[in-house]
């Protein structure tokens, strides 16, 4: 079993950080998205965790952030020790197949037989060395020439995750507890999320991937050859920055959006490629505003959480949780599951339960033309 402190000498770790998380506005927003935040009140942001995390599997100076422009300085300033070569930016936001693939093929071109694991820059993981010890036999497993992912044992029947149905013992060397992977399946009804969990054979799907680069590129060419053409030529130039320019403006707005899941890991388990890894560690994409509250208030439902340094909070028998980024008195009289985020130049005031649809609020915004404060 692999040794939960000690680096994988062919492991690159690759953190997509792109993603507004428009159920989390008005605190996240395009200029600072959700992962430049600290939502547990560590002291990190989501991102800063997600590299600290990896670090030790990876070893210093491998692991990659793919980005865009606009974030460049807030990472940079977030993520120490991060070189030029390490931080792919995105001249648009074109899906996690164009970030993921991209990041492979450029590694592939500097290290032949390099695996690659992406990860989520704003999940959160308490139990770093359970989470380590799965990166571990999805490595054994990439090396093998699988493609990995960490499926997430569920603690609940959640409706707002995909599931990985998993099959019989893949039996790869290093990882014991490696599964065939049978299919995904998208987002359940809830009588259907209990049948999975009751099953156990179910797993949530946290976008967790590992692989061998040129055995994630050659999956990937089987269902998008073009996508996959236009992603090997500028990883190609990507390192002589005279030549990156030209090729970025001239293929990128060609690059087709499409998720890894539907590009890579669908056809892939198809084909029988797949294999999870079933992980045990706490794991939450701290989705909305409810997920925040149930963080911070350890699923009690009697507590206020408080977030943010801004302005001062008065609350009496109330419950939920506060996000406070201005200086406003904030005074909260007999709220149960209330959710208020108090930022200079919007104000959202929700329940837990109707955090969902925050979303929705958003995308009025961006109608009624009031963008700027996306």
């Amino acid at each position: 079993m692999h040794d939960a402190t000690a680096s994988l000498d062919d492991f690159y770790a690759v953190i997509p950080a792109g993603g507004v998380g428009s159920r989390l506005w008005p605190l996240s927003r395009a200029e600072a998205p959700k992962f430049l935040h600290d939502l547990t009140g560590s002291g990190k942001t989501l991102l800063q965790s997600t590299v600290d995390r990896l670090a030790p599997l990876a070893g210093e100076g491998r692991t990659m952030v793919v980005t865009g422009r606009a974030h460049r300085s807030a990472v940079e300033s977030q993520v120490e020790g991060l070189s030029d070569a390490n931080i792919v930016l995105e001249a648009d936001p074109r899906d996690s197949t164009v970030a993921i693939a991209l990041a492979a093929a450029i590694l592939k071109r500097r290290e032949p037989d390099v695996i690659v694991g992406s990860f989520a820059a704003d999940h959160v993981i308490n139990d770093e060395r359970g989470f380590r010890r799965c990166v571990g036999e999805a490595v054994a497993a990439a090396r093998a020439g699988h493609i990995a992912t960490i499926g997430i044992t569920p603690t609940e029947p959640a409706v707002g995750f995909g599931y990985i149905c998993a099959d019989g013992p893949a039996e790869i060397d290093g990882a014991p507890s490696a599964r065939k992977v049978d299919s995904f399946v998208e987002k359940p009804t809830l009588d259907v999320a209990q049948q999975y969990v009751a099953s156990g054979d179910y797993l949530w799907n946290a976008g967790m991937f590992i692989a061998r680069a040129d055995v994630l590129i050659d999956e990937l060419r089987k269902s998008e050859p073009e996508l996959t053409d236009q992603i090997e030529e500028l990883a190609a130039v990507w390192d002589e920055p005279e030549q990156r320019g030209p090729a970025v403006d001239r293929i990128w707005p060609q690059l087709k959006k499409i998720a890894i899941d539907y590009s890579v890991a669908e056809p892939a388990a198809e084909r029988g490629r797949l294999v999870v890894v079933p992980g045990d560690f706490d794991w939450d994409d701290v989705g909305d505003f409810s997920a925040v509250a149930k963080l911070h208030n350890q699923g009690r439902n009697d507590r206020l959480a408080i977030l943010g340094d801004g302005g001062t909070v008065l609350a009496d028998s109330s419950a939920g949780v506060v996000i406070s980024q201005s200086k406003r008195i904030i005074s909260l009289v007999g709220v149960k599951d209330i959710v208020v985020v108090d930022t200079p130049d919007a104000l959202l005031v929700t329940t837990t339960e109707q955090a969902q649809r925050v979303k929705q609020v958003v995308d009025a915004i961006r109608r009624s033309g009031n963008s700027d404060v996306l």
